[in-house]
Order: structure tokens, then C-alpha cells, then sequence
């Protein structure tokens, strides 16, 4: 493996991996249904998506996993941005928990038709083309708002980045879309409109920091409209 900012050892892969398991368990304990389809489903999907960004970019561009591993409060970020990621992370955790809460275990939300479920998955495969072709495409996309100055960071606009100015974060809106839908959770789409919120926060900060402190995304964006 390359040298990057941070050594990627075994043993911090094997136990992302497990750490990954406790979502696809908490969603079907707290469902109450072992053999909830919706939930496997989901739960298919989100193993999946993650374990394919780890292993692709373990082999691929084993920096930006290292960057990925950085901690809140690390490498000259954003003082404000720490606290947002706590946020993120905690709401995150409602999410996971109020949507097998309201739509099987309680059944607070009425029954979503099979057209809408169906959407929902749709959804879902849009936010992982989004998800992933981010990876692919910018290897600065740290977890952190901050400037990477010992990587050289750049503007990019190619890939994805050509049309969309923060994929990931579109991908990550459509998951709080895609998977209410497909498991039936009112609660878990206001929860999602809730995240929704605090990103498009994040994404004004950011855009704030990118625009004073990363050469040419200023300066030059007639060369780098879409840039991010």
C-alpha cells in the first residue's frame, strides 16, 4: 500500500467491517423482524455500496482512504465543522433508529404501496452510482471541511464533478430519501429532511472555505464551473 497521511493497517479494515455490521443488526433487531424483507434490502444495499468504496480504494487510491480514517478536530479543520460532523453522526443514528421503529416494529406510518417502495430502491441505486463515482473521481474528498495543503489539493471538475458540485452529498440526500421510501418510515423522511438541512449548512461553509483559501476555485471558475 502507498504512504499516505495515516498507515491503513488490517486490523482498522477488519474492524470497519465489523463496525459496518451494526447498522444492517440494529435495523433488524429494532424492527422486531428478522425476515423483514425491506430491511435486508436496505441492509444488502448499504454493506455493499461501503464495502465496494473500502475495497476500491484500498487498491485504487489508499491516500484517500487515509484521509477518510482522519478524526473530527484533526488536520487544521474547520473549528465549526467538528461540532457539524458530531451532528451529523448523531442524527444519523435517529435516522437508523426511527425508521425500523416507526415503519415495523410500531407501524406509526401507514403502508406504503409496492410503486413507492419501488422508487425508493431506485433511488437508492442513483445515490450509489453518486456515492461511488465521488471516490472515484476526487481523490481530496475528505470526511473533514479543510484545505489539504500536504496533499496539493486542486479544484477538480471531471467525472461526475463535471455536472453535479457536490455528488456525494446529492447521493447521501437521496439515501434519506431512497430508503424511507423503500421501508415505509414518514418519521424516517422527516428525519432525512432533518440531514438534509444540516448539509446544506455544511455545504454553505464549505463552499465559504473553498472559495477564500483553494487556489483557482475563485479565481479561475469559468475554467472549473462545477467544481468542488
Amino acid at each position: 500500500m502507498k504512504k499516505g497521511n495515516t498507515k491503513i493497517t488490517a486490523g482498522m479494515l477488519i474492524f470497519t467491517s465489523l463496525y459496518l455490521l451494526v447498522f444492517p443488526v440494529l435495523i433488524l433487531f429494532l424492527s422486531g423482524d428478522w425476515l423483514w424483507l425491506e430491511g435486508w434490502i436496505f441492509s444488502i444495499w448499504l454493506l455493499v455500496l461501503c464495502e465496494t468504496i473500502i475495497i476500491f480504494l484500498y487498491r485504487n487510491d489508499p491516500e484517500l482512504l487515509a484521509e477518510r480514517y482522519k478524526r473530527p478536530g484533526t488536520g487544521n479543520q474547520k473549528g465549526w465543522d467538528k461540532y457539524v460532523v458530531y451532528a451529523l453522526v448523531v442524527l444519523f443514528l435517529l435516522w437508523i433508529i426511527i425508521i425500523p421503529v416507526d415503519a415495523k416494529r410500531f407501524g406509526w406510518s401507514p403502508l406504503f404501496p409496492l410503486w413507492l417502495k419501488i422508487l425508493g430502491v431506485a433511488v437508492l441505486l442513483l445515490s450509489s452510482f453518486l456515492f461511488f463515482r465521488s471516490y472515484k473521481d476526487n481523490t481530496y474528498l475528505s470526511p473533514l471541511v479543510r484545505i489539504q495543503t500536504e496533499r496539493k489539493q486542486r479544484v477538480v471538475s471531471s467525472g461526475v464533478y463535471g455536472f453535479v458540485r457536490h455528488p456525494m452529498y446529492l447521493g447521501a440526500i437521496l439515501m434519506f430519501v431512497g430508503a424511507p421510501l423503500l421501508l415505509g418510515s414518514c418519521y424516517g423522511l422527516l428525519a432525512g429532511f432533518a440531514l438534509t438541512i444540516l448539509l446544506m449548512a455544511r455545504i454553505w461553509g464549505e463552499e465559504a472555505m473553498l472559495s477564500r483559501d483553494l487556489e483557482f476555485f475563485r479565481t479561475d471558475r469559468s475554467k472549473y464551473p462545477r467544481s468542488a
